[in-house]
């Protein structure tokens, strides 16, 4: 699908879209071309417009490091990654290449990350987004940020409650693989979502890193999009700390449960040894006068058989008191 972005005409401060038809001129104001799951017509109809080359799904995926961000025919080539379904128990990333011309930018894109209709909503607003390639770009990447921090911060209450959930989890809960074997599944989940964010940002770290340098230029300075690019790369930092935080609180979670698994199957292991500790004597009355050899004496007397049971019961008693007495139950 190829959607045109332009200026709004009755209020140009904001952008109007339009899926352009396939026999439709490109508008003469068009800022901003959008290709989701681009057909080659639709490629090579931006080809000629703007006169640069757009990569196909392969090219994008297959990248080299080296050749993520370059430079060619005036036109910069950005590949970055997005998160994509974060609502999702296990998103993705998404590949998104932004071309950046002196006459428009294109987003190449095979998903739908949340961030371009954050973006989409803000731009079509008053105020929401300016009127240079340059200025949309701006606000897709803020929108991407935006989006990172928020999946962030839902993942960060989530694993308090799962913390809450594990550290108010009773013994049982093992013997019923209850409470622990949600939680480890949990964090798992939590640490694909973080390392995704980290990753994703990692990559417009780059992006950003380079606007900064390139715009940094005396030509291209007087844009003032360099200081804002710095701007977002500390907040792209921001959010890798704050990955980082919780990729830690997530490592200690992980350590607490298994922990407290240790513990409670301990409790059980100790239980199966103190009952066969006491059943030992027992044990060994009962196999004593289970011999048969004639010349024991006490197979002939009265009272051996309630001797001998009594002195089992004795015997498995005394050790339960003792291990009670010293609190190892």
């Amino acid at each position: 699908m190829l959607t045109i972005h332009g200026i709004c005409p009755d209020a140009r401060d904001k952008l109007r879209h339009t899926v352009l038809p396939p026999d439709e001129p490109f508008p003469a104001d068009a800022i901003w071309i959008d290709l989701l799951n681009p057909s080659q017509e639709e490629d090579r109809r931006v080809e000629r417009h703007l006169g640069v080359s757009i990569p196909t799904r392969e090219e994008m995926h297959d990248l080299e490091p080296s050749e993520i961000i370059y430079t060619e025919n005036g036109a910069h080539y950005l590949t970055a990654r997005v998160i994509c379904q974060s609502e999702t128990i296990v998103p993705k990333l998404a590949d998104v290449t932004f071309i950046l011309t002196e006459k428009a930018l294109v987003t190449v894109r095979y998903d739908e990350p949340g961030a371009f209709n954050i973006f989409l909503n803000r731009a079509a607003k008053p105020g929401g987004c300016g009127l240079l390639p340059e200025a949309v770009l701006d606000g897709l990447i803020e929108a991407i940020v935006d989006r990172a921090a928020e999946v962030l911060r839902g993942v960060g209450d989530k694993i308090d409650m799962a913390s809450r959930r594990v550290f108010a989890g009773r013994g049982q809960d093992v013997e019923h693989g209850g409470v622990y074997q949600v939680v480890i599944q949990r964090i798992g989940q939590h640490e694909h979502i973080i390392s995704n964010v980290r990753e994703s940002m990692v990559s417009i770290e780059r992006v950003l890193l380079f606007l900064s340098a390139n715009y940094a230029r005396p030509k291209k300075a007087q844009s003032g999009f360099s200081a804002e690019w710095r701007s977002a790369v500390r907040d792209v930092q921001a959010i890798e700390e704050h990955a980082t935080f919780l990729s830690n609180k997530l490592q200690f979670m992980l350590d607490a449960t298994l922990g407290l698994v240790s513990i409670e199957q301990n409790k059980i292991i100790k239980l199966f040894s103190v009952v066969s500790v006491a059943l030992m004597p027992p044990t060994l009355i009962a196999s004593i006068y289970g011999m048969n050899f004639k010349t024991m004496p006490e197979l002939d007397w009265q009272w051996g058989y309630p001797l001998a049971i009594g002195l089992m019961i004795l015997f498995a008693v005394l050790p339960y008191l003792f291990f009670r007495w010293k609190k190892w139950l």
